[in-house]
């Protein structure tokens, strides 16, 4: 395989411990530090909203909803890698991939850093900057 495929294997591999170490929390529920946080907490998960159509979802549903969206996301994009490369798909298919990946996961490192908190902006920053060495090394191979 060409050397582009070492990167691009590199952000599969974070992608998927990416989805692993965020599906903790679906394990693991917040603790309160203290009374407002327990208040909060309580209305984020007990307080449901009328979205119309007959759903009424509380905040914490729709940030459960989200969550997972986040997790099959790199779960996904890792493990089309993980098959294509074992597939030893051309290497300008490959290329296209990358591209679209980088606009994918370039606007999912975007939105961590508006949105989210340190772990999930590091993670999803290293797999933007694998799949950037992989684009940069796939000028290189296929050139």
């Amino acid at each position: 395989m060409k050397t582009y495929s070492f990167w691009l294997r590199a952000a599969a591999i974070v992608q998927v411990v990416t989805a692993l170490i965020h599906s903790v929390s679906f394990i693991v529920s917040p603790e309160p530090a203290n009374d407002t946080e327990r208040q909060l907490l309580k209305l984020l998960e007990s307080y449901k909203l009328d979205l119309g159509g007959g759903f009424h979802r509380s905040m914490g549903d729709l940030t459960t909803g989200l969550s997972m969206c986040f997790t099959l996301l790199y779960v996904f994009g890792g493990l089309i890698v993980f098959y294509l490369l074992r597939k030893r798909i051309e290497a300008g298919v490959m290329k296209g991939l990358i591209n679209i990946y980088l606009v994918v996961f370039g606007f999912s490192f975007l939105w961590m850093v508006v949105f989210t908190f340190l772990p999930p902006i590091v993670l999803t920053g290293l797999v933007f900057v694998l799949l950037v060495a992989a684009r940069i090394q796939s000028f290189e191979d296929i050139a």
